[in-house]
């Protein structure tokens, strides 16, 4: 058996540990296919033996199950950070969000691609005011074109401006909110990006690339 077959095998993880945060696997779907993603490349995780849901995702009853198992207060950081895109779940995850801060002031963080306005169909960010601390949204483009051609979204070209849409709004109702960009990019173009972050008035990282 290949180290694919045993990980795909392996149990699925609903939460895993980095650091000292603890991340929330909420999901395996997303709207885009990016170039970079290791879900292209591998059936493991840098972090989890398999985060992958082989039949169904669980339910958002069977995610707080987990979560109260462990110390939240042990953890700086609570994070929606998967193998998909946590927005797909978005109702789920404000669900969780709302239980989590009903048992303490944890910082909860979300971890996304900035498309929740055209998977909800609403003004998503909105949604963020009182129940997330920090959004870290993943530009990886200048342009619409750029974004396209990296990202290979469903939305085809009307992501881009979706993203700086849902990003406007969060910096008015989140305390913290990043864009970032890949660091295997040119330069000039991590600039242009910086740039794009700095008119809608979020904070700029630049994150380095991890291969598996």
């Amino acid at each position: 058996m290949t180290e694919m077959e045993r990980n795909m095998e392996s149990e699925t993880s609903i939460t895993y540990e980095y650091g000292r945060n603890l991340y929330i696997n909420l999901t395996n779907q997303c709207p885009n296919s990016c170039d970079f993603c290791l879900r292209n490349n591998s059936s493991g995780s840098l972090y989890a033996k398999n985060l992958w849901y082989r039949e169904k995702e669980p339910a958002k009853e069977e995610i707080w199950e987990e979560l109260q198992k462990k110390d939240l207060n042990s953890y700086n950081e609570i994070v929606f950070c998967g193998y998909g895109e946590p927005a797909c779940r978005w109702d789920d995850m404000m669900w969780l969000c709302d239980r989590i801060k009903e048992h303490g002031s944890h910082f909860i963080r979300i971890n996304t691609n900035g498309l929740a306005n055209l998977i909800t169909g609403r003004r998503a960010a909105l949604e963020l005011d009182g129940r997330v601390d920090a959004v870290s949204v993943s530009l990886n483009a200048s342009t619409p074109e750029g974004y396209d051609a990296v990202c290979h979204s469903k939305f085809g070209l009307e992501a881009f401006s979706e993203i700086l849409k849902f990003t406007g709004t969060a910096v008015l109702n989140v305390p913290h909110v990043r864009m970032t960009v890949v660091s295997t990019m040119p330069q000039k173009e991590i600039e242009a990006c910086k740039r794009v972050c700095e008119r809608i008035g979020a904070d700029f990282h630049v994150r380095e690339y991890i291969s598996k």
